[in-house]
């Protein structure tokens, strides 16, 4: 009888040992699969968008899962998002574009929010003549020069996250076509992507009537 109680305790044992690594291993896949994904989206040609391929290039080297495309490839990233998502595929989703691209990020953003789908930073290089950013967005920071290249950006009513409009006009060596390879500039948009929580789901947020202002400009970041 003491045998066969041991015997029935160690097949119990055993699985509820292969129930838990089961377990293990689904969350791992799971926690594997929902990454962070990070769209860079270049301007007009690409040509002169070169920047943001060496800031894909730093992000993946991070363990971002981050892709430079060109602008006109935006509204097929969207479908492509909008799957991902529902796939359990997508963790927090980052969206950079320079100049046309810059314009085209804030479209992605609106459109990803008749999906309810959060963007959780969105970033702009140099836009112009853009749309409000909407809603769905958690974090928006756009980098300008004040007469000449890009714009102060402003955000729809109901959005309650977070807007910054950094201008660069201290910074001599910043033009409409260096501002996306700025060292200054890359190395701040590397730490606002690595600086989203890992565990933080893409929900968007709920929106409700907007009480504040737009958010001023902020000064430079210093120079490294």
């Amino acid at each position: 009888m003491r045998r066969v109680r041991q015997r029935c305790g160690l097949n119990a044992y055993a699985r509820w040992a292969a129930g838990a690594v089961v377990v293990t291993l689904l969350c791992c896949g799971s926690a594997q699969a929902a990454e962070t994904r990070a769209y860079l989206l270049r301007g007009w040609f690409g040509v002169f968008s070169t920047g943001m391929d060496e800031l894909a290039a730093e992000l993946r080297s991070k363990g971002v899962k981050a892709e430079a495309i060109g602008h006109l490839a935006w509204k097929s990233t969207v479908a492509k998002i909008v799957q991902d998502r529902a796939a359990g595929k997508i963790g927090a989703l980052v969206l950079v574009g320079h100049s046309q691209g810059a314009n085209n990020v804030i479209e992605m953003a609106q459109a990803l929010k008749a999906h309810k789908i959060a963007v959780d930073l969105l970033v702009t290089l140099a836009p112009l003549g853009q749309h409000p950013v909407p809603g769905n967005v958690v974090r928006a920071m756009n980098f300008y020069q004040s007469p000449g290249w890009g714009a102060p950006i402003a955000a729809e009513p109901g959005f309650h996250g977070k807007l910054s409009n950094i201008e660069l006009n201290s910074d001599l060596t910043v033009t409409h076509i260096t501002i996306d390879k700025s060292a200054k500039v890359q190395a701040e948009i590397a730490r606002a992507v690595l600086a989203i929580p890992k565990s933080r789901a893409s929900a968007a947020p709920k929106e409700t009537p907007q009480r504040e202002a737009p958010q001023p400009a902020e000064a430079a970041p210093p120079a490294r």
